[in-house]
């Protein structure tokens, strides 16, 4: 197939790009190459997929690319994700998550081309208890949440009006090599080998379930190459931990003490606890997580003391 990843030098999408260009796909990348999207993400891969760098708002742009280039199949990554980046710039959030999805989805139905909406699990809201299937009720707390939440409905209704052929997925978190640094494990990582402080919000107890990039990336292709119009999937790896877990680990395997924590006031809107049932997938499609907890942070571990650099990389300043 020739696939369009959107978004495709960014972290989710550059292992989504590795892995079709494995599977002898034919690979095209777009993306705007804003902070958290880095074309050396792909540099084993140069020379094996063709790249063009359009920001998805940019819909003059897209009908110019997508009127040459014959896609069969869009999965898109591209987006803003960073939830305090959304608190202090909802904006961008809305423009590239909404409105972006929004100029793709139109592509989508002008050019009869299969789409891939890649979400989060971030839509449901939190959970105390148990676990959100694909039926279950969205309830985002935060500007990155909510735009993901209507970059959803917008894909649903163009599947109900237009009989698009759509499908969703959404991924617990994701971590592993080449993830930018404001995330969780980048930050701790970043912060120790620099010889500062961890800073954790409020008691460190609010729990994530974690997945490793390369086992994401894995569902998202057989979703795409296999899922069936209108269907949505769960990805999830059924590990739970605490921020304050996740950081002592860290700790543990560089070798700092615990006393390298400092709690910071807690962010506003934050969910304490995320999860999702992954069985659909699981059962559907016979896909499973393959990576555990701490065989896949001792590696990214290893790979962030390897590629010091990228961790010097900074993000969006607000003022």
């Amino acid at each position: 197939m020739k696939i369009c990843v959107t978004g495709g030098a960014g972290f989710i999408g550059s292992e989504i790009v590795k892995q079709l260009i494995e599977l002898n796909h034919q690979v095209n990348v777009i993306d705007l190459l804003t902070y958290a999207g880095d074309l050396n993400n792909l540099k084993d891969e140069f020379g094996k997929y063709k790249f063009s760098q359009i920001d998805i708002r940019d819909m003059t742009k897209l009908r110019d690319y997508f009127l040459v280039e014959d896609i069969d199949l869009i999965i898109n990554c591209a987006a803003e994700t960073h939830v305090d980046n959304s608190i202090t710039n909802p904006e961008v959030f809305i423009q590239t998550n909404v409105v972006g999805v929004f100029n793709l989805l139109e592509i989508a139905k002008q050019n009869s081309i299969k789409f891939i909406q890649v979400s989060t699990d971030e839509v449901y809201g939190s959970r105390i208890t148990g676990a959100f299937d694909e039926d279950d009720i969205l309830n985002p707390s935060s500007p990155y949440s909510a735009s993901k939440a209507s970059a959803e409905m917008l894909v649903m209704s163009y599947v109900s009006t237009f009989n698009l052929n759509a499908l969703i997925v959404r991924c617990s978190n994701n971590y592993g090599p080449r993830q930018f640094p404001e995330k969780l494990i980048p930050t701790i990582i970043s912060r120790l080998i620099s010889n500062k402080t961890v800073p954790i919000y409020g008691n460190g107890l609010n729990i994530r379930e974690w997945i490793h990039v390369s086992d994401s990336a894995r569902a998202i292709i057989e979703v795409a190459l296999n899922g069936q119009q209108a269907e949505i999937y769960n990805i999830s790896s059924s590990d739970f931990r605490s921020n304050l877990e996740v950081t002592k680990y860290i700790l543990a395997i560089l070798e700092f003490p615990e006393s390298r924590i400092e709690f910071v006031p807690d962010r506003l809107g934050h969910d304490f606890r995320y999860a999702i049932d992954s069985s659909k997938i699981r059962h559907e499609l016979s896909w499973s997580p393959v990576i555990d907890f701490e065989q896949g942070i001792e590696s990214t571990v290893n790979w962030y003391r390897q590629n010091l650099d990228f961790l010097s990389k900074t993000g969006p300043s607000h003022g």
